[in-house]
């Protein structure tokens, strides 16, 4: 696929919509709902069997990726807000909850993905710290995004999932 240039072009969530999606255990799309196909602006075949990081912004530290793959290898659940680039170049912005499903044998089958609108108070405060970890990551790499967020948490006196949780209500 050709490289996609951002624009500054932002599409927004209604409150009732859901983005559903599915990857295989290395995260290639094999399902996604039709607003998934649609706000992506994909055809369903361009997407079908396409790493899900075909959606990867820019503007998106890649800690909050690395978390997000820690915590499912773990088959544990993750929130997180991610930032997506559609095929035009513009975005939008999702809070997502990942998954793992799993087989009977206890082994990942899929990671199933469900995302809707953030919340005003999460655009207040994700954006302008998505920009500190990216620009730490451009100097620093992943570690240096790591310990800012580290830090930012522990002056919050909370966790990530408690961070995150909060910026939803």
């Amino acid at each position: 696929m050709p490289s996609i240039t951002p624009t500054s072009v932002q599409k927004h969530l209604s409150p009732s919509d859901f983005i559903v999606s599915k990857t295989d255990a290395l995260g290639n799309i094999i399902y996604g709902n039709q607003i998934f196909i649609d706000i992506s602006g994909y055809d369903e075949h361009e997407l079908m069997g396409a790493s899900h990081s075909i959606l990867r912004h820019p503007d998106m530290p890649s800690v909050v990726f690395k978390l997000l793959w820690e915590r499912i290898a773990k088959k544990e659940e993750i929130f997180a807000y991610v930032k997506n680039l559609c095929k035009d170049g513009s975005s939008y912005w999702v809070f997502a909850n990942v998954t793992a499903t799993m087989n009977p044998n206890g082994s990942v089958r899929d990671y199933h993905s469900v995302r809707r609108k953030p919340s005003t108070k999460a655009m207040e405060v994700i954006p302008t710290l998505y920009g500190t970890l990216l620009k730490a990551e451009r100097s620093g790499g992943i570690e240096a995004s790591r310990k800012i967020l580290d830090t930012h948490l522990k002056e919050k006196g909370t966790d990530y999932d408690r961070f995150v949780l909060s910026l939803q209500q």
